[in-house]
């Protein structure tokens, strides 16, 4: 690993990979007894993105992470450490998804790489973490990967499920040279409803109790939005974007509407992908849309049920 004195880490660089191959919901409403008006106003969801079925969930982690090296943002050699943030990883998780995707990416024998078993809010947790990890060591190159391929446990006739979520993979070049500076964070969990978002053991597919879900994510985030901006001593006001995890089009605007913002404040793009777990708040702040933004707040939230929220600002 290249240890050098320790400098604040933060975000260099942001490449992703959304599998071609999608499912239409509007076709598959009717079958699925789902309105129109549902797909729209509710889950805002068109089209699911689908990998192939006989991808691995390095395989999607890959993709994404040779659109980083070809983009010219780091060398392989120059990677300290790798963290793949995954609850559907390859095969029966051992070995784990880093240590494969270590050995395909071709990356040095001293470069660190874990899993980190996070969903919905683990990429806010993994900024957390390696940032963490990163700066105590003295590490100038990482990558945060998510990859979390929920068509591997989504029951295709489950409403609830079916229609919400997509595959995706992400990589995020953290740096001692950063693009965004990473503020300070909020973290919490909520076990005593973590059976609201869980595989089922009979049919090991998803189970989602959307009710359940919304109530904690309509509670919990906006308090914890503004527990952020607190710790970070910055008003409502200055924010430029907030980019909140897509659990759903309803969601999203139920937390914009608690925290009074505009919609446009708090987007939700998932329409052509839907919601890709762990990769939804990464794909969202590479969006070219927010190009001008120089203060934006993350929030992740869902499995566990758990929330990450983060403040990020960067010199334009």
């Amino acid at each position: 690993m290249h240890q050098t004195p320790n400098k604040p880490i933060g975000i260099g660089a942001i490449a992703w990979h959304i599998p071609p191959d999608s499912l239409d919901n509007f076709e598959r409403a009717p079958g699925l007894n789902a309105s129109p008006e549902l797909l729209h106003d509710k889950i805002g969801v068109r089209r699911v993105s689908r990998k192939d079925p006989t991808q691995e969930t390095s395989d999607l982690a890959q993709l994404a992470a040779d659109k980083l090296f070809d983009s010219g943002a780091v060398k392989r050699e120059e990677v300290d450490c790798m963290v793949v943030v995954t609850q559907n990883p390859d095969g029966y998780g051992l070995p784990h998804t880093s240590g494969r995707l270590h050995g395909r990416l071709g990356l040095r024998r001293n470069c660190a790489v874990f899993d980190l078993s996070l969903g919905c809010s683990g990429y806010v947790y993994a900024l957390a973490v390696m940032s963490g990890f990163m700066q105590a060591h003295g590490l100038r190159r990482g990558l945060l990967v998510t990859a979390d391929p929920y068509s591997k446990i989504v029951d295709l006739e489950d409403r609830n499920t079916s229609l919400l979520f997509g595959d995706a993979a992400t990589v995020t070049l953290l740096t001692d040279e950063p693009v965004w500076h990473i503020g300070r964070f909020d973290l919490g969990s909520d076990g005593t409803v973590c059976e609201e978002l869980a595989v089922v053991d009979e049919t090991r597919h998803l189970y989602m109790n959307g009710r359940a879900v919304l109530n904690f994510s309509a509670k919990q985030v906006p308090d914890s939005i503004r527990r952020t901006l607190a710790l970070n001593t910055t008003d409502l006001s200055e924010v430029d974007r907030f980019l909140l995890h897509q659990g759903s089009r309803h969601i999203v605007r139920t937390i914009a509407k608690r925290l009074d913002i505009p919609e446009d404040k708090a987007p939700f793009w998932a329409g052509d992908y839907g919601n890709t777990v762990s990769s939804s708040l990464p794909i969202l702040l590479g969006d070219e849309r927010i190009s001008n933004d120089r203060r934006v707040i993350l929030s992740g939230f869902g499995v566990g049920l758990s929330w990450g929220s983060v403040m990020l600002t960067r010199d334009i």
